[in-house]
């Protein structure tokens, strides 16, 4: 699977829900160190999405132990449904030649990175980024805002990224940074992120809810029809040739 343009995945930990996904998400993420018997619900999965296995360890705010870990997500590979798997910068770094074993599969792989307390400078995320591309199909950074002007430097990397012909995706986590999972697709962002939960669950800061964010980014698309009724309005406003001042 070539993601040819954004690409809004609902995030979950139980498969049986992904029709509530349809219509709104284009991928599902199963979070395999989330969920009960991971495998088995690949085993029996019948969904229409295609799928992002993740299998995070707790090093990188997931829950799966060490032991095994990449085992199970290489296992969950061999699934038709998973289109991609989800694989941390430092674990590619640590263990490369684990790489072709699963593109052996036939699977994308997303190049992750996630900083937990701040945002890089935009040198040192630019290079974070090119390291990510190097070992995967998509690089992927996360990263936690201090101020407005984190979200820009990320947004920025994501753009610079997106027209070096880099498939890049970025999110600014917390508040603060909760408008880059609407923006991001703007600057090339490849991959949005909304949870599947129940209306009455709370969403972790920063969050949006798969509805939510489906809306919001379909509004703020930009469209070569956009474009068009923006020219339209443009020709349609009318110049003085001349300014009058009034006596």
């Amino acid at each position: 699977m070539k993601l040819d343009g954004f690409a809004l995945a609902a995030t979950t930990n139980d498969l049986t829900r992904e029709a509530d996904a349809r219509g709104k998400a284009d991928i599902v993420e199963f979070r395999m160190d989330k969920a009960e018997n991971p495998i088995e619900q690949l085993e029996s999965y019948d969904g229409e999405l295609p799928i992002i296995a993740t299998n995070r360890n707790q090093w990188f705010g997931g829950k799966a132990r060490d032991q095994g870990r990449l085992d199970t997500l290489f296992a969950a590979s061999r699934f038709d449904a998973v289109a991609y798997v989800d694989i941390e910068l430092e674990t590619a770094r640590a263990k490369e030649w684990i790489l072709a074993e699963f593109r052996e599969n036939d699977v994308g792989l997303i190049i992750s990175h996630h900083d937990f307390e701040t945002t890089p400078d935009q040198e040192v995320l630019t290079a974070i980024i090119d390291q990510c591309a190097s070992y995967g199909d998509v690089a992927k950074v996360a990263t936690y805002p201090e101020d407005l002007s984190d979200t820009l430097t990320l947004l920025t990397v994501l753009h610079e990224a997106t027209e070096a012909g880099i498939d890049a995706a970025g999110i600014a986590m917390g508040e603060l940074g909760s408008h880059t999972r609407v923006i991001g697709h703007v600057y090339g962002s490849k991959l949005g992120y909304a949870p599947l939960l129940d209306d009455e669950s709370e969403y972790a800061p920063g969050q949006i809810p798969l509805g939510k964010l489906a809306a919001l980014v379909e509004s703020t698309k930009i469209t070569g029809a956009s474009l068009e009724r923006i020219e339209a309005v443009e020709d349609d406003v009318t110049v003085p040739s001349e300014l009058t001042l009034p006596n």
